[in-house]
C-alpha cells in the first residue's frame, strides 16, 4: 500500500514535468525554425562578404540550416518521448541535447578564439579581389561591385586603392565607386572616397553578433530542456511510472 501510495502521489509530480517539457519541446521545436531561417537570411543577405572570406567562412550559413533542421526534428522526438513517457527516449533526447550543447559551446570558443582571423582573411581576399578585378562576372569581381554600390565605398582602405590595379591603368574607377551613375574613370572627385573595409567590418561584426546572440540563447535554453528530461525520466524509472 505504501509503494501504490507513493505512485500516487508522484503523479502529479510526473505530469507537471511531461507538461512542462512539452511546453519547453515546443519553443525548441520554434528555435530550430529560427536558426533554420537565420541560416537561409546569412546566406541570401551575406553572400557577398562570405565570398570575400576563406572557403571555411562560407560554410557558417549551412551549419546554421544544418543546426536548425537538426534542432527541428530532434524538438519532434522529444515531443513523441514526452507524450509517449518512454524513460529510454527521455534519456536519449538528454543525451543528444547534451551532445549538441557541447558541439555548440566549442563552435562558439573556437570562433572567438579566431575572429580576428576573420578580418584579416577579409582584407587579405578583397585586395586580392580588386587585382584580379575584371568584368567577365567572375564571383569575386562581383562582390566587390555589390559592396561598392551598397556602401556607397570605393577601395580597400581608400579609393586609390585602385590605382594599383590593372583595371585601373587600362580603364580607370570601375562604375561602383561612382557617388552617380557615370562610366569607368580616372576622375578622382566622381568617385566615394571612403574605403570599404571599414565600412564591411562594422556591418559583419553587426549581423554576426545577432547570429551569435540567436546561437548562444539556443544553447542556454538546451540546459532546460536536459534537465527536464533527465528528471521526468528518473522519475518514471524510479517510481514505475505507467500510463493510465
Amino acid at each position: 500500500m505504501a509503494s501504490r501510495s507513493r505512485r500516487l502521489q508522484t503523479k502529479p509530480v510526473i505530469t507537471c514535468f511531461k507538461s512542462i517539457l512539452l511546453i519547453y519541446t515546443f519553443i525548441f521545436w520554434i528555435t530550430g525554425v529560427i536558426l533554420l531561417a537565420v541560416g537561409i537570411w546569412g546566406k541570401v543577405s551575406l553572400e557577398n562578404y562570405f565570398s570575400l572570406l576563406n572557403e571555411k567562412a562560407t560554410n557558417v550559413p549551412f551549419i546554421l540550416v544544418g543546426t536548425g533542421t537538426g534542432i527541428i526534428l530532434l524538438g519532434t522526438f522529444g515531443c513523441f518521448a514526452t507524450c509517449r513517457v518512454s524513460a529510454w527516449m527521455l534519456k536519449l533526447y538528454a543525451m543528444v541535447l547534451t551532445l549538441i550543447f557541447l558541439v555548440e559551446l566549442v563552435a562558439a570558443i573556437v570562433g572567438f578564439v579566431f575572429r580576428h582571423e576573420i578580418k584579416n582573411s577579409f582584407k587579405n581576399n578583397y585586395e586580392k579581389a580588386l587585382k584580379q578585378y575584371n568584368m567577365t562576372g567572375d564571383d569575386r569581381s562581383d562582390a566587390v561591385d555589390k559592396i561598392q554600390n551598397t556602401l556607397h565605398c570605393c577601395g580597400v582602405t581608400k579609393y586609390t586603392d585602385w590605382e594599383n590595379t590593372n583595371y585601373y591603368s587600362e580603364r580607370g574607377y570601375p562604375k561602383s565607386c561612382c557617388k552617380t551613375e557615370c562610366s569607368p574613370s580616372k576622375d578622382a572627385s566622381k568617385v566615394n572616397s571612403e574605403g570599404c573595409f571599414i565600412k564591411v567590418m562594422t556591418i559583419i561584426e553587426s549581423e554576426m553578433g545577432v547570429v551569435a546572440g540567436i546561437s548562444f540563447g539556443v544553447a542556454c535554453f538546451q540546459l532546460i530542456g536536459i534537465f527536464l528530461a533527465y528528471c521526468l525520466s528518473r522519475a518514471i524509472t524510479n517510481n514505475q511510472y505507467e500510463i493510465v
